[in-house]
């Protein structure tokens, strides 16, 4: 009999609908393993653990979630089970699949979070689905690691590599991997490998503890961003998203205040240093990207936007120095740096 470590955590999968609202509910905590016992044919096969070390919409989720999360997982001493299950919330999952990855892959277990698009007693949830996949890659796949099944409505089953699934597209409840390359997919009761590229290479863990920093800040762009409305007083870094390309407004012609030029020369003049991401290294890059790193900011390369984030707020959460932040950003602790041409050739 394997023994399961289940971290309930809240989430849609934790939810009931009442007068039209959906909320967590603890009446509904072992709603799952109900389902579970009725549908699935090898339940027996599991033991369960149960913790709840919070209840929450992941809306609502701070990052001193994650390290309450990983201390109850630490408390429960995890050497002891064959796999751990953390279900959450779909609307921040990306960004905790990328920060639990970089607390907890030194434990050398299967860990895989599970989430629901639809409350459990609704007929179109694929919350149970995700569930049974999770016990199924601990039952058949045993790899450590952490990792994410999901299945989107009307496709197959996919596996997603925590430090490389993006958030959930806009207007849908679909999660794709970046890039769109899935670890693996499971359809008729079989895993079957995707990308081979995503396969993870034994790496020795990496000592991190689970202090987030709360004087990190992440700006996204889109025209008509003014600059000037952005304090950086309280901070110590800035994570600035990308568009696609790898790019941001770098002119001046509509005036300075919309310039990330000007926004790079504040934060160094405040000792503020300015990260961006996500953007794949290639042979050449936009004159705009160039340009920004010609003005001191620093490109976190081949790394999506959630693991960035992460991995920024544990790195200023565990150092002081910028040396020691530079070596951990740019050493590839759980998967989520991803091969870019340059790599290949």
């Amino acid at each position: 009999m394997k023994k399961i470590l289940l971290v309930l955590t809240g989430g849609t999968i934790g939810s009931t609908v009442t007068d039209g609202a959906i909320g967590t509910n603890p009446n509904s905590r072992y709603q799952l393993l109900a389902m579970l016992q009725a549908q699935y044919p090898w339940h027996e096969e599991f033991a369960f653990h149960v913790i709840q070390p919070v209840e929450i919409l992941s809306e609502n989720l701070q990052p001193v979630v994650w390290e309450t999360v990983v201390a109850a997982i630490i408390t429960a001493q995890p050497q002891q089970y064959q796999g751990i299950i953390i279900t959450h919330g779909t609307d921040t999952l990306a960004f905790s699949a990328s920060a639990l990855s970089f607390c907890l892959q030194s434990l050398n277990l299967p860990i895989l979070l599970v989430s629901s698009d639809y409350p459990l007693a609704d007929d179109r949830a694929n919350g149970l689905a995700n569930f049974i996949c999770a016990l199924e890659f601990i039952r058949q796949i045993q790899q450590a690691g952490v990792f994410v099944p999901y299945r989107n409505q009307g496709q197959t089953m996919q596996v997603h590599l925590a430090t490389r699934l993006a958030s959930c597209l806009q207007l849908s409840g679909d999660f794709i991997t970046v890039q769109q390359k899935s670890y693996m997919q499971f359809a008729d009761g079989k895993f079957s490998l995707l990308n081979p590229s995503t396969v993870l290479e034994k790496s020795p863990p990496t000592t991190i503890s689970p202090r987030f920093s709360q004087r990190v800040m992440l700006v996204k762009p889109y025209p008509g961003l003014n600059y000037q409305h952005i304090a950086i007083n309280q901070v110590d870094a800035v994570l600035h998203d990308l568009y696609h390309s790898g790019t941001a407004a770098v002119s001046s012609q509509w005036g300075s205040d919309y310039s990330l030029l000007d926004f790079a020369q504040r934060c160094q003049q405040q000792g503020v240093a300015l990260y961006l991401a996500p953007s794949v290294k290639s042979t050449a890059v936009y004159d705009t990207t160039k340009a920004l790193i010609d003005h001191g900011a620093i490109m976190l390369w081949n790394m999506s936007l959630e693991a960035a984030y992460a991995k920024l707020l544990l790195a200023y959460g565990n150092f002081n120095d910028t040396a020691s932040v530079m070596a951990f950003m740019a050493a590839d602790i759980a998967g989520e740096i991803i091969e870019s041409p340059l790599q290949a050739n």
